[in-house]
Order: C-alpha cells, then structure tokens, then sequence
C-alpha cells in the first residue's frame, strides 16, 4: 500500500492489528520488519488523527446541544 493513501480508521486499525498478529505469531521476518513497523507507525498516526477529529467534533456538538438547551429555558 502507498503511504500516501486515504485510509478509513477502521480500515487502519484491522491492518494494525493484523500487523501485530504476524509479529507475535512470528510470521514476520527480518528483512519486513522494518517495513511492518514502518507501516504500523504510520497507521498509527492515522487513527490518533481520525481519534482526535472525531473527540474535537463530538465535544463541539455537545457544547452545541448545550447551549440549545439554555436557549430553550424560560426566562
């Protein structure tokens, strides 16, 4: 895969872990090692970015809600 992709958070993680199963299962050798934890560094680094868009958009849409909320109070 080219570093350079777009790539889905879900899609990301599934190839994370997948990454992590050959290591721990010693299907990874010497000469992709380097590669593999290239590629996970840089899948990792995809999910942290989606992870905090994702916390930022959902604390904008509760500060949203609240302040709906204190429109709506009687006066």
């Amino acid at each position: 895969m080219i570093m350079s992709e777009k790539i889905k958070y879900t899609e990301a993680f599934d190839e994370l872990q997948q990454i992590v199963s050959d290591l721990e299962k010693g299907e990874t050798t010497v000469d992709q090692l380097a590669d593999q934890v290239r590629r996970a560094a840089f899948l990792i680094g995809i999910c942290k970015e989606k992870l905090t868009a994702t916390e930022l958009d959902v604390k904008n849409i509760l500060l949203e809600l609240e302040s709906d909320k204190d429109l709506l109070k009687p006066i």
